[in-house]
């Protein structure tokens, strides 16, 4: 709070103060500008020190609500709006204006979510809120929610025989990877959080069967008959690949850079 208002930790001797302020609004000239509500945000909160902030991991501190910060600098404010200022607490109004006008930009509880590290921490709060549209607390039984066809052409593209549809180990990485990867942040390690693997080494459940029946479902729905849509323009899994890389990227991954358009327009021109 000194370093924000520019003032001295230790005031000089003979200027008049009041007991049971904090120190920052303890001058007597700034007792007509301080309310009500100041004077209830000013108790302090005790919290525990966190490991390299100049004291022992443990030790008690004391800070403040966030909304105590900007009602000090209205006080300064009004003070020198009144002409009531001491020359020694002229530059503590002109750092509050400056101050002010950071809230204006960015918020006093922002500034303080990205200085204390709590942005990180909002931003996974803001990530279970769309885990929670996609992923359902309950199993729901969905039949046929795989089309056949979607298997279908990465055997074709990996020119497999069908074979009666018996599916090789890696085609449930192919599935993780083209589908759950890219439907939603988060999302496919959320559900192997939720389903994980037995000591056999087989899920007790389908992934799919935790997903939303109103968003989660259709949104795997919809991903799935467009990347057997892609598919059909291709007579081979990397150009096809590549281009599914492009139009829907992983999420959390770091994207490929953009691979020459005469690689997929050559593949679809020779599909067709």
């Amino acid at each position: 709070m000194f370093v924000a208002l520019g003032m001295n930790k230790n005031p000089s001797k003979g200027q008049t103060a009041i007991a049971n302020r904090p120190g920052f609004l303890s001058a007597n000239n700034l007792t007509p500008f301080i309310k009500e509500e100041l004077t209830r945000s000013w108790t302090p909160v005790p919290f525990r020190l966190p490991k390299g902030s100049g004291g022992y991991r443990g030790n008690i501190a004391f800070g403040y609500k966030a909304e105590i910060l900007p009602m000090a600098c209205h006080v300064f404010q009004d003070a020198k709006e009144a002409g009531v200022l001491h020359k020694n607490q002229r530059h503590i109004a002109d750092m509050c204006k400056i101050v002010e006008r950071g809230f204006s930009i960015v918020g006093i509880v922002a500034l303080i979510d990205e200085a204390t590290g709590y942005q990180e921490i909002r931003d996974r709060l803001a990530l279970q809120q769309i885990l929670r549209k996609y992923i359902s607390g309950a199993l729901f039984e969905w039949t046929k929610t795989f089309p056949l066809e979607f298997y279908k052409e990465i055997f074709r593209l990996k020119h497999w025989d069908w074979n009666g549809g018996k599916m090789p180990g890696v085609v449930g990485r192919y599935t993780r990877d083209l589908v759950y990867s890219r439907l939603a942040p988060q999302v496919i390690e959320e559900l192997e959080r939720l389903n994980p693997p037995t000591e056999a080494g087989y899920r007790k459940y389908r992934h799919h069967q935790y997903l939303t029946r109103d968003i989660g479902h259709p949104a795997l729905t919809r991903r799935l008959y467009e990347l057997i849509g892609m598919a059909h323009a291709f007579q081979s899994w990397e150009p096809y690949y590549r281009l599914v890389d492009r139009t829907f990227p992983k999420m959390n991954t770091t994207l490929f850079l953009p691979m020459p358009d005469i690689d997929v327009e050559g593949e679809m021109a020779s599909s067709k």
